[in-house]
């Protein structure tokens, strides 16, 4: 444990298929362990806070659909660029706020679509990243849940993919982006397509890049 105290704000809500309260509970005590203090706001309000925004030195967000409004996503853009680090996983980050250009900036990526149901695929990680500090260590692995088809920004840092196979209207194979991280002014954001449901976070893999980066994020 260390003894450096910094600030986290975890933001939940939004569609319950996703679990935001379960599933971000699943990190309120590693973020302690390591020497966050930590609150945890269901309400989008809190992103209109410069005070408490600027005092966060990581906002974890975990917020499905639902939409923003100019003052609430400005206020989360401002933050970043100031640098507080903003983290998520899955649909609580890639499918938020479809209808906000900002958001789809900040984060690098968008949900576009996901094959019915839990598929098992596998997730290869990026060989040049192979020293990002979210990653190092790391081996390739299989997850068994929604594979997430999304559209991203050229400038994120991909450190691991998915392949689509052919089919379904794909006449050959396609290498998604599913871990990134990219920066935005001071700030640092990471994102994750894989976090559908707790389980995902058994699979050691899923669960240590996901702490890690947001540890990595954080200011």
């Amino acid at each position: 444990m260390t003894t450096e105290t910094r600030r986290a704000l975890v933001v939940r809500g939004g569609w319950e298929g996703h679990s935001p309260v379960a599933i971000t509970d699943l990190f309120l005590p590693f973020l302690k362990e390591h020497g966050f203090t930590v609150e945890t706001s269901e309400r989008l309000d809190v992103y209109t806070d410069a005070e408490l925004l600027a005092a966060s030195d990581l906002i974890v967000q975990c917020w499905t659909m639902g939409e923003i409004t100019p003052d609430q996503s400005s206020g989360l853009v401002r933050a970043v660029e100031a640098g507080s680090g903003f983290a998520g996983w899955h649909g609580g980050i890639l499918d938020a706020f479809r209808g906000d250009v900002d958001h789809t900036l900040l984060t690098g990526g968008q949900f576009l679509m996901h094959p019915p149901g839990f598929l098992d695929h596998a997730v290869r990680l990026v060989p040049e990243r192979a020293g990002h500090p979210v990653i190092a260590g790391l081996t390739d692995f299989r997850v068994h849940t929604e594979q997430y088809w999304v559209a991203t920004d050229p400038a994120i840092d991909v450190l691991a993919t998915t392949t689509f196979p052919a089919g379904d209207g794909r006449d050959h194979p396609v290498v998604m982006p599913a871990v990134w991280t990219r920066t935005r002014g001071a700030g640092r954001v990471f994102v994750s397509s894989i976090g559908h449901k707790a389980d995902d976070f058994d699979v050691p893999e899923v669960r240590t890049l996901t702490e890690r980066g947001l540890l990595w994020a954080a200011r």
